[in-house]
């Protein structure tokens, strides 16, 4: 989980104001134990009554997807979520479909399976994303009990 200091570090460095909002903002995505949408970030900001508006939410987290402190997953039921991350690295995530908890996923052999289809295809990757979904030890359990 990435922390607020990191988030407003980062956005001052980039040359970001730190405005209220964007304090607030932080707090918020820096409290997220997993994925969340832009909806619920914005419903959660007024019922704290923050002074967050949409636009400024939805703004924030492009600036901040930009920075690599949030990245945008495309949720199974085609729903786009956000999830914090610590900034650094390429890596990839695993979500519970059930709580909504994610953990980071770190290389195990996807960065070679990518350079391997791009050597069958002949294609240049740009870039790739890979997320994964299941249920998470805890949903897992309680779904057996």
């Amino acid at each position: 989980m990435v922390e607020t200091m990191k988030i407003l570090a980062a956005l001052e460095t980039a040359g970001y104001r730190l405005t209220t909002p964007r304090r607030a903002l932080a707090a918020l995505i820096a409290s997220r134990p997993g994925h969340f949408t832009a909806d619920e970030l914005v419903g959660e900001a007024r019922r704290q009554r923050l002074g967050v508006t949409r636009a400024t939410a939805f703004r924030s987290l492009e600036v901040l997807t930009e920075l690599g402190l949030v990245e945008r997953l495309d949720m199974p039921s085609g729903e786009h979520a956000f999830v914090a991350c610590d900034p650094g690295g390429h890596h990839h995530h695993i979500v519970c479909s059930s709580c909504g908890r994610s953990a980071e996923i770190q290389d195990s052999g996807i960065e070679a399976l990518a350079a391997r289809i791009a050597r069958q295809t002949g294609y240049r990757l740009d870039g790739h994303r890979l997320e994964l979904y299941g249920l998470c030890s805890t949903c897992n359990a309680e779904q057996y009990q």
